[in-house]
């Protein structure tokens, strides 16, 4: 039997428009999963509401480091919610609950996240990780 082979992770271009279409279909369902408005979308990508529109209707081309960057950062939260909370709506509600952990001062993960900055994603990650005992 022959294996298939598969590239390795330093051959695949992660900006390539392939691979940024995939990455985008893969935001619009944690956009859905998480009832994300437009708004919050937009603030989640660091992106205005035209490119963000151009993205919805299929064009889009490579996307630059600052997205990718703010797609992993969300990608992680996403899985590290659902190794958390393995009931898919108790993951995705915990996003706006208001939160007592000094890192949200009484504010939900979501408000953290939309705070603009990646280093936004960036903590909420990092808290997400460090609650399941381990590093992303």
């Amino acid at each position: 039997m022959t294996a298939i082979a598969r590239p390795a992770a330093e051959d695949v271009d992660l900006a390539s428009p392939a691979a940024a279409a995939a990455a985008l279909r893969t935001f619009w369902r944690l956009a859905e999963a998480w009832g994300l408005s437009v708004p919050e979308q937009m603030a989640l990508l660091g992106v205005g509401r035209s490119r963000l529109y151009q993205w919805k209707q299929g064009r889009v081309g490579a996307l630059d480091r600052h997205v990718l960057e703010r797609l992993s950062y969300l990608f992680g939260i996403y899985a590290a919610l659902r190794l958390l909370l393995p009931e898919p709506g108790r993951a995705d509600a915990w996003l706006r609950r208001p939160n007592a952990a000094p890192l949200f001062n009484g504010q939900s993960a979501l408000q953290r996240m939309l705070g603009g900055q990646v280093a936004d994603l960036y903590v909420v990650r990092q808290y997400l990780d460090a609650q399941r005992g381990g590093k992303s």
